[in-house]
């Protein structure tokens, strides 16, 4: 895993610092590496609480991963739901991933509802010009009932709307402690929303994640007040510029998607291998990653008074490339691989960090980076026959919080 910087030793420390988290998107493979890198630094740095930053700004999977944190749920937390949620746990939500893959009926039967009149208002274009235009210019018109999307997305507004409506949480920003921004595009105008702020608050935090996460020909664009939305990545990455325009002393962003970096010596490995899907994978990673690093450079001219700590996942890592997303046991071992991958970046580059973290009043807590004992997700579990389960995982969390406030 790489990690880039822009240290400007700018906090004062005397005071306490504001900071800014901005998560960018990745779809379901996003997710995972997001809760897997996020549960990493929650533990590895001394002094930062995730759930109390000043400001939050998402994207897509991001925005979702952000509204959670916003509302007090922690990333070991978002593990269980996400991640585990084959794994027994009382009164939690958990993440079906086949709720992705639903069809989007609704836009099926509307589309094939004006299949009748187009295709008439075709023959009719035909009969009238024959000789002056040809049946595939006439039936040109027939693109209209080609369907927005392919898959759903209510599930997504319905499973964020349930776990927000829990005691202590809240799906609407205005109601929220916490400053909470999810990115989404307006698909009329082409300009980025900020729901959460002025004008767009009222809109439910649910709805703004369904929204912000309408990859455009996956999921049909979100309607909210007569306008459609669709994925917030169109314009930029991470937005990053919405938190620092809050004035944040130190800046932590996420963005999962990085192009594959093929080893020349292995060419099994070659992105070709992986026909089409992997051929525009790699494209549309390399199109994401060079807008990040334009974005991190004019950042360091822009907002100097910042220090910004980007964390992405390891260029030559496969299994960010190439992996079923909705497989259970790939959830576990991506999730599992970001956490460690996270851990083992913030050790090597324990010596700037640990300059820049004292500036704000964190440190490292090199202990827990050299702990190799430390795991992130849990094995699925056979039938429990003697309800031993819940003891095993309170003794584990136990023995982690130990760990880490030794530390």
């Amino acid at each position: 895993m790489a990690a880039s910087r822009s240290y400007t030793s700018a906090a004062v420390a005397q005071r306490t610092p504001r900071i800014g988290i901005a998560l960018a998107g990745g779809g379901p493979l996003g997710a995972m590496y997001e809760i897997g890198a996020l549960a990493a630094l929650q533990e590895a740095v001394e002094g930062l609480d995730l759930n109390q930053a000043d400001v939050y700004v998402g994207i897509s999977a991001g925005g979702l991963i952000a509204a959670g944190l916003a509302n007090g749920i922690t990333p070991h937390e978002m593990c269980r739901m996400f991640i585990e949620s084959d794994v027994d746990s009382a009164g939690e939500e958990h993440f079906d991933p086949a709720m992705l893959l639903r069809p989007a009926w609704d836009e099926f039967a509307i589309r094939g509802a004006a299949l009748p009149v187009l295709l008439a208002e075709a023959l009719v274009h035909y009969v009238r010009r024959r000789g002056r235009t040809s049946a595939a210019q006439s039936l040109e018109r027939l693109k209209a009932v080609l369907p927005n999307g392919i898959f759903s997305s209510a599930g997504i507004e319905h499973f964020v709307r349930r776990i927000f409506s829990a005691p202590g949480r809240t799906n609407d920003f205005r109601k929220l402690q916490k400053d909470l921004v999810i990115v989404a595009t307006d698909l009329d105008t082409g300009e980025s929303v900020p729901f959460g702020r002025s004008g767009y608050s009222h809109v439910p935090i649910s709805r703004a994640a369904q929204a912000s996460a309408a990859v455009p020909g996956l999921f049909p664009p979100v309607e909210i007040d007569g306008n459609y939305y669709v994925d917030g990545a169109l314009r930029k990455t991470l937005h990053a510029s919405i938190a620092l325009e809050r004035g944040v002393d130190l800046l932590i962003c996420l963005n999962p998607l990085v192009p594959y970096r093929a080893r020349p010596a292995h060419p099994s490995g070659k992105v070709a291998q992986g026909g089409l899907p992997s051929v525009l994978s790699q494209t549309l990673r390399a199109i994401i990653h060079s807008r990040v690093e334009i974005g991190m450079a004019n950042y360091s001219v822009t907002y100097p008074g910042t220090d910004i700590l980007l964390v992405e996942p390891n260029q030559r890592d496969a299994d960010m490339f190439f992996t079923n997303l909705f497989s259970y046991n790939n959830r576990r071992r991506l999730c599992e691989s970001a956490y460690q991958n996270t851990r083992m970046m913030l050790w090597e580059q324990r010596r700037p960090l640990q300059e820049t973290l004292a500036a704000h009043g964190l440190r490292l807590r090199l202990p827990v980076l050299r702990d190799t004992s430390l795991t992130l997700v849990k094995s699925p579990r056979k039938e429990d026959l003697f309800g031993l389960s819940a003891l095993e995982d309170s003794l584990d969390a136990l023995e982690r919080h130990l760990k880490i406030a030794a530390g």
